[in-house]
């Protein structure tokens, strides 16, 4: 099915270039490992090196990069992700973004912290979203 099709709702909440960006990798990842959850994995791969979850949405990042270790991966299997944080960013990064998103004790947290919080954050966003 075309990624436009699948497309998640947290992408289509987002600029049209991260729709587009999801939409290229999947349909080229479908081409590659036929339909299914790696084409999704690696469609998510591909939207974390140029953008960053925030709330309900993916954002574009100041730097472009992977977010994480799995998005590092020429492959991504599955395993452990920061749910689209970019949690290579700096510490003020996220520590900014937890700002917006209204994190209490953001100033007291480790940078693993942080990312931790700004995940849950941005659960909690994209489920009343949902709603």
């Amino acid at each position: 099915m075309p990624g436009r099709e699948e497309l998640p709702s947290t992408v289509a909440r987002s600029s049209k270039k991260a729709q587009r960006t999801w939409i290229k990798a999947h349909d080229s990842a479908v081409e590659t490992y036929g339909e299914g959850e790696r084409a999704h994995r690696t469609a998510f791969s591909a939207l974390k090196h140029s953008f960053e979850k925030v709330g309900d949405h993916w954002e574009a990042k100041a730097e472009k990069g992977p977010s994480d270790a799995q998005a590092e991966r020429s492959t991504p299997a599955r395993g452990e992700t920061a749910g689209g944080v970019d949690a290579n960013a700096s510490k003020q990064h996220l520590y900014d973004i937890a700002k917006r998103l209204k994190i209490e004790g953001r100033s007291q947290m480790t940078k693993d912290e942080l990312v931790d919080a700004i995940e849950k954050a941005n659960n909690r966003e994209t489920a009343r979203a949902r709603s």
